[in-house]
């Protein structure tokens, strides 16, 4: 029986997500290891390196029987691999496949690369929620508001590896603060878990929904003006690529159908009437939808 295997691996601030997969995608095992961001990040190579090393060792395996290594980063990424930095790493700008390939010691043909955001919605087109769809459009609601497009199989990155950053869309009037990136106006300002909790004076969006929940007032104003606000956002994408389908991950969309209700709700009330239908859907995969993506994104190239 063939071994070959391929690493899917998400590079998140504080940890890395790792998985070992099957060719047909079938999760072989998964890990979890601290992310190093000491002296700007230098030491995540080694440490995946460490780690690649480990399990082959542990799963009878060679090099020869990795198909490639999947890597999902923080940051913009273009087509060539190169990453504009990444903040929550210590990163600045560089050719990730290149520097990759040299310290795993695998040839570059082998690695692939990936904003977390498009690797998120890679692995849920590809094990779940998005499963027999043609194209999707994955968010992901939680500290921030981020998307992935995939469009037959590929994620789209767009010129400056900035397609499908929905939580960007300029589309909140009246704001007096400003967003993370600089701007105000911005969509993730009041949709993302920072935004809920701001907006409703509570302590943590978790608090917003169990209290909209049982019934009160001021929080359930906040979460139906976030609903329409994300649904508008929704509608605006529809706009321009049309999906077959929404799929919304991220800590927030743990409050579950009563949020995902009030999306479609305010989505069929904004968006242009030939998307009226496209459906709104919970991701499936949770944390580990980076790294089967990273790991699909090796499949998808070829390698």
């Amino acid at each position: 029986m063939s071994k070959k295997a391929v690493f899917g691996i998400d590079i998140g601030g504080t940890s890395l997500k790792c998985g070992l997969f099957s060719a047909t995608g079938n999760l072989i095992r998964k890990d979890e290891i601290p992310t190093r961001k000491e002296e700007n990040g230098k030491y995540i190579f080694d440490d995946i390196r460490a780690y690649i090393e480990s399990v082959l060792i542990q799963e009878d395996m060679s090099k020869d029987d990795v198909i490639g290594v999947g890597l999902g980063v923080p940051g913009s990424v273009t087509e060539d691999g190169t990453v504009n930095k990444c903040v929550n790493l210590g990163w600045g700008v560089f050719n990730v496949i290149e520097a990759a390939a040299k310290n795993l010691g695998i040839d570059e043909s082998k690695i692939a690369v990936g904003n977390d955001a498009n690797m998120a919605a890679l692995g849920e087109y590809w094990q779940g929620s998005g499963v027999g769809y043609r194209s999707t459009l994955f968010v992901t609601v939680g500290t921030g508001v981020g998307g992935g497009l995939i469009i037959d199989g590929v994620p789209v990155n767009g010129a400056n590896g900035a397609a499908a950053e929905i939580g960007h869309l300029p589309i909140i009037d009246g704001l007096d603060w400003q967003c993370t990136c600089g701007k105000t106006g911005c969509l993730e300002q009041v949709a993302s878990a920072t935004g809920i909790a701001r907006l409703a004076g509570m302590n943590n969006a978790k608090e917003v929904f169990d209290a909209a929940k049982d019934g009160d007032a001021k929080a359930l104003e906040v979460v139906e003006k976030v609903s329409m606000y994300l649904a508008k956002g929704l509608a605006c994408v529809a706009g321009v690529t049309d999906p077959d389908v929404f799929i919304i991950g991220g800590g927030v969309s743990a409050a579950g159908e009563y949020f995902i209700e009030r999306i479609r709700k305010y989505y069929k009330m904004l968006v242009f009437h030939p998307s009226t239908d496209t459906d709104i859907v919970l991701a499936k995969l949770g944390n580990d939808a980076g790294m089967y993506g990273a790991a699909r994104l090796v499949l998808v190239k070829g390698i």
